[in-house]
């Protein structure tokens, strides 16, 4: 889509990269970005910089936070036993909104895909093991998405923790298989963590991993 603009056209394609939004949603967003006052435009680029340049990782579960640690790790009041293992921090966010769940986290940054060149050395999982070797860690709750390559990362991380002395469980099938967790409804997603079950190293998975 082409306004004959150069500066609206190169805005609206910036818009457009972001998820969901399509060219029209863009120029809209352009639109009413230029119908506001300047002000209003400087604040919201102010906005912008400082998240990119004050919000980082974790340096414990890769949680976006503004300090070296963040509140869900420092809360003496959450289960510092508990962990509960995602995918992305989307996936954190949505457990988070059933209110149900009072462990900690782990972040792993995505899930094993071989067709997609993704190892398990390009994930969180070393950190992982190294914090249930170093930490009072008595659980750890797989919740990651129940597809394929959710199920391929699921059974690598299980191997990796062979020896331990850890518990590993996985979320119940309340989650249907090939959806993703961010997508699931709360009251679904919090009985599928409440009623999750122990994991079985029973499976086979791809000797390329």
């Amino acid at each position: 889509m082409s306004t004959h603009n150069s500066l609206i056209d190169e805005a609206v394609k910036s818009f457009s990269s972001l998820p969901g939004v399509g060219s029209k949603t863009a120029l809209r967003l352009v639109l009413h970005m230029l119908e506001r006052d300047q002000s209003y435009t400087e604040s919201f680029t102010q906005s912008l910089m400082a998240l990119r340049s004050k919000i980082r990782p974790c340096n414990v579960c890769a949680n976006y936070t503004e300090a070296p640690v963040c509140h869900i790790c420092l809360n003496p009041q959450r289960d510092q036993s508990l962990v509960c293992v995602v995918e992305t921090i989307r996936d954190l966010l949505a457990i988070e909104q059933t209110g149900h769940y009072r462990g900690c986290y782990h972040v792993l940054g995505g899930v094993i895909s071989p067709l997609d060149g993704i190892g398990p050395a390009d994930l969180r999982i070393d950190e992982l093991v190294e914090r249930i070797k170093t930490s009072e860690i008595k659980e750890i709750i797989m919740a990651i998405s129940p597809t394929i390559d959710g199920e391929t990362t699921i059974f690598y991380i299980a191997k990796q923790l062979e020896g331990l002395d850890v518990k590993t469980s996985q979320i119940a099938r309340g989650v249907s298989f090939g959806g993703e967790l961010e997508y699931t409804d709360e009251l679904t997603l919090s009985r599928s963590i409440q009623t999750r079950i122990p994991y079985q190293l029973t499976k086979t998975t791809d000797s390329s991993i």
